[in-house]
């Protein structure tokens, strides 16, 4: 099945690049350009892309608002956005994985890297690297708080209390940054099984995806980022 990749950014130099690049690929195609994140959400809807390379920061509507309208829309629901990032340790990564954002890629990565950037997405899994991982951490370090502190949010105590034990455990693990063959290992249980349970937390806590169960796992507080 060929993965229809739509690419907005503002650079035009740098969309032909990207473009010579996927096209490149015989399991995916390049199905169209925007320069602004309004359009990138119009083309998202007409051409049925898969995955959506976005830039953060963009003249007009930027890359958290499209993503937002992106993830708002239930006819958009296989759509997974790529934010594309100057530095991966970027201001913007937590808000990028809040309006739900699959994972984020610094501009300054390898064809290899964003090629399989594409793949990952495209299957629904979590694109965090270790550097943008490390930059998501010390971002909440710095915000000195959690979601709870929110008073119109929902209390993540609450929906966290809807989990199961194991279910706790796994999304601890999910949020150290471990594969579901990883927690497999070390809760000597089947990958499948690890799949389920990482799937039903994410039923449980309204999340879109693995991403979204790093933020919550950190800013409910479940897990505590230790200052090395």
């Amino acid at each position: 099945m060929t993965i229809r990749v739509l690419l907005v950014d503002d650079q035009t130099l740098l969309r032909s690049a990207f473009r010579v690049l996927v096209d490149s690929e015989p399991d995916m195609t390049v199905v169209g350009e925007a320069a602004d994140g309004a359009e990138g959400v119009a083309l998202a809807r007409s051409e049925r892309a898969d995955v959506v390379l976005m830039d953060i920061r963009m003249p007009g509507m930027d890359g958290l608002a499209a993503t937002r309208l992106i993830s708002a829309d239930p006819e958009l629901a296989h759509v997974r956005v790529v934010m594309l990032t100057t530095f991966e340790v970027d201001e913007y990564v937590v808000q990028s994985l809040r309006a739900g954002a699959s994972g984020f890629l610094g501009k300054g990565a390898e064809p290899e890297e964003l090629l399989n950037a594409i793949r990952i997405a495209a299957a629904g899994e979590a694109l965090l690297s270790p550097t943008a991982t490390k930059g998501l951490i010390a971002k909440f370090l710095a915000q000195g708080g959690t979601g709870d502190d929110d008073p119109d949010a929902e209390p993540y105590s609450e929906r966290l209390a809807a989990l199961t034990v194991r279910e706790r455990e796994v999304l601890v693990l999910v949020a150290g940054g471990h594969s579901n063959d990883e927690i497999a290992e070390r809760l000597e249980v089947s990958p499948l099984t690890v799949k389920t349970h990482v799937n039903r937390a994410m039923a449980k806590l309204g999340a879109r995806d693995r991403a979204q169960l790093v933020v919550t796992a950190y800013e409910s507080g479940l897990v505590r980022p230790r200052v090395e």
